[in-house]
């Protein structure tokens, strides 16, 4: 993997994008069974499933967002940097996930479930599907990482006063409050 320096970007939004884009509508997961698969995603997940096509699926919950799910016959596992986010209403409901999975390890062939900890600003965990796709569970706050779009806080593009170095994460409420106190001095001054 290569080594990645930590920066902080400058934003180039514009009032008129080249492209006019209305919504980010879906996504492709691969599987390899898509009936083994359909049972997990409305057994275990609860998901809203539609088959599109012979080997394809849609799937959804809790918003416009979807996902496209493909069968292709072979195991094509993703990095768990570009997992699926879950949201729950809370760590006790995040603990009972953890628990229910790993009581249905075996039925459903699930892969590595991690255990749940206090992660990127969230009570959470990984877990990898019969697929090799990696899902989060997480504490959620309601309405998925929209609440980042809120809160100017929140936004490190073209600041000037954070360490990259130190990894900090926008999501920890700790860390947007120094941010805020940064700016509500500099306004000051």
């Amino acid at each position: 993997m290569a080594e990645i320096k930590p920066k902080i970007t400058k934003s180039h939004r514009t009032a008129k994008p080249l492209i006019k884009i209305e919504m980010i509508s879906h996504g492709t997961l691969s599987v390899v069974d898509i009936q083994k698969s359909r049972r997990f995603y409305e057994e275990v997940l609860g998901f809203e499933v539609i088959q599109h096509a012979p080997v394809g699926l849609l799937i959804r919950l809790g918003s416009e967002h979807v996902y496209v799910v493909i069968e292709d016959g072979q195991k094509s596992p993703m990095r768990l940097v570009d997992h699926n986010g879950l949201d729950l209403e809370s760590n006790e409901a995040v603990n009972e996930a953890h628990a229910t999975l790993v009581s249905l390890k075996e039925e459903y062939g699930l892969g590595r479930i991690h255990k749940p900890q206090e992660q990127h600003g969230a009570y959470s965990f990984y877990f990898q599907d019969m697929d090799g796709n990696w899902w989060e569970i997480l504490a959620g706050r309601g309405r998925g990482y929209t609440f980042a779009y809120e809160d100017p806080n929140r936004d490190m593009t073209q600041r000037d006063d954070i360490d990259p170095e130190r990894m900090d994460h926008s999501f920890d409420d700790e860390f947007v409050g120094e941010l805020a106190a940064k700016r509500d001095q500099a306004a000051q001054d």
